[in-house]
């Protein structure tokens, strides 16, 4: 019995060509992909900890922000969330997370793991909350914490946050937020709206790759974590001394984490030095664009996609007017088999797009302008093969309607 020629263990990995518009992994930009084929230094080598400098001072410009503690967690978008709730949490804190979509399901789950009390709001999945409804669970639960996903790609909704950092400061609460999928394909303005705590991801609108967490973190969350501050044994020096319960994961200690970044460079982990490169060339790419010019980049073709699908003759999921720019939710025409027609345009097109969670599955399909695939040509071509998958599919379909609608908004 011969193994297929794909499944030997010895080849070299060599991944088939994708177009990835779905919601997220999207194709890497190239610039990133060269820095993080560069050699490995030491880990105290001058170089790295001047090239870790750097990434702290090109993020503060992305999250627009002057938090000192403006750094990298080493893992997915998903060990930032943890290592902000995990350092934030005490068990029996109180955690409120209002609930748009799969992701503040995460949240709340990720707290309940801290110990924390977890209360939650819901509002119908193609919806947001008006900043009343926080405020009146706010007072309802008096929490620590509130917990907030910005963008929701389950849904493709985006929270305004803008009045929520004053609501929790009113009422004595941290506030943090979830901007795995809004950091950089909408505004996000750290310090202007008051976040204590945000984090994100590469893998979507910054144009990397998953596996590393950019966090910047605010003087009143910083209070909190450093008050929770233990020293590893072995590390310990004169003056040294733990204070408050200690963070209960060791890897995700933001506490022990923001003495690695900082001047004493106190050693934890080591550091995944080719995503440092890569997070690092992320950031230095949309500093050179511009935020306001990668805001508006964002805008633009997902504007095209948005008028590319109603050309098709699609209809949309969910609040127009509360969505995120660079993800729509496209609902699927009656008598197409979903998952067959995405399953076409990957096989016959290469391209990748996505479906959804929960009561969304097989009801929409997800399509996403983000990060390096933000252009024309990735919209244009996607539009084109969607085209063709809905013809095949029995759907009647205006000859070259969404590359003709795409084409007028870029007009």
């Amino acid at each position: 019995m011969t193994s297929h020629p794909t499944s030997h263990p010895s080849r070299q990995v060599d991944p088939p060509p994708r177009l990835l518009m779905g919601p997220g992994p999207v194709n890497a930009d190239p610039r990133v992909l060269r820095a993080m084929s560069a050699q490995l230094v030491g880990q105290f080598d001058p170089f790295m900890t001047e090239t870790m400098n750097e990434t702290m001072a090109l993020y503060r410009d992305v999250w627009r922000t002057t938090h000192e503690q403006t750094f990298l967690v080493d893992g997915t978008s998903r060990a930032g969330i943890e290592a902000a709730l995990v350092s934030l949490l005490e068990p029996g804190d109180r955690l409120l997370v209002p609930v748009f979509g799969r992701f503040g399901h995460l949240l709340a789950e990720i707290g309940t793991r801290c110990g924390a009390e977890v209360h939650t709001v819901e509002v119908p999945w193609g919806r947001v909350f008006t900043p009343e409804q926080v405020e009146e669970a706010v007072v309802a639960v008096r929490p620590k914490v509130l917990a907030v996903v910005h963008g929701d790609t389950s849904t493709t909704m985006l929270q305004p946050l803008a009045d929520l950092g004053e609501v929790c400061r009113r009422h004595d609460v941290l506030l943090y937020c979830d901007a795995t999928a809004s950091l950089a394909g909408v505004p996000v303005e750290t310090d202007a709206w008051g976040l204590d705590v945000a984090t994100a991801g590469l893998q979507k609108c910054l144009g990397g790759p998953s596996g590393s967490a950019p966090i910047t973190i605010g003087p009143r969350a910083v209070d909190v974590i450093t008050a929770r501050r233990h020293v590893e044994a072995g590390l310990r020096e004169a003056g040294d001394s733990d204070s408050g319960r200690r963070i209960a994961s060791n890897y995700l200690d933001l506490a022990m984490v923001m003495d690695y970044w900082g001047p004493r460079r106190l050693n934890h982990h080591t550091e995944a030095t080719t995503m440092l490169y890569g997070a690092r060339e992320c950031a230095r790419l949309l500093v050179e664009e511009g935020m306001a010019a990668v805001n508006a980049r964002h805008a633009l073709h997902g504007g095209a996609m948005l008028a590319g699908v109603q050309g098709l003759g699609l209809q949309v999921f969910g609040d127009l007017e509360h969505r995120m720019p660079h993800v729509v939710a496209v609902e699927i025409p009656d008598g197409v088999d979903g998952d067959a027609a995405r399953a076409a345009m990957l096989v016959e097109f290469g391209i990748e797009i996505g479906t959804s969670f929960g009561p969304l599955h097989g009801r929409v399909w997800r399509i996403g302008t983000m990060g390096h695939n933000a252009r024309r040509d990735a919209v244009l071509t996607t539009l084109a093969a969607l085209e063709q998958v809905l013809r095949a599919a029995g759907v009647p379909v205006a000859a070259g309607g969404g590359v003709d609608a795409a084409r007028e908004v870029y007009a």
